[in-house]
C-alpha cells in the first residue's frame, strides 16, 4: 500500500499538553484511519453503519476525525489470525 504523507504526518503529530498528566486526545483524519487499520474508505463506512467500527466526531459542518484511543481499542479487539 501507498503511503500517503498526509497520513504519515498525522501520525507522528501527537500535540504535547503543557499542563503535566494532563490527557490530550489525538484526532486522525480519514487517510490517517485508512492507513493505521489498512481498510479503505467504503469498508470503514461500511463498518460504520454496521456499527462495527467506531463512529467519527465531527469537527465541523463538513469535517470529520475519529479518536486515536477509539481506533486502538477497536484494533485490540480484533481476533488474531495466523495465516
Amino acid at each position: 500500500m501507498a503511503q500517503s504523507p498526509g497520513a504519515l504526518a498525522a501520525l507522528s503529530q501527537v500535540p504535547q499538553s503543557s499542563v503535566p498528566g494532563d490527557v490530550v486526545a489525538v484526532l486522525l483524519r480519514l487517510p490517517a484511519v485508512m492507513h493505521v487499520t489498512g481498510l479503505s474508505r467504503s469498508t470503514l463506512y461500511r463498518l460504520i453503519a454496521d456499527e462495527q467500527f467506531p463512529r467519527p466526531v465531527r469537527l465541523g459542518p463538513r469535517a470529520v476525525a475519529w479518536r486515536r484511543s477509539d481506533v486502538d481499542a477497536w484494533s485490540e479487539a480484533r481476533p488474531v489470525t495466523a495465516h
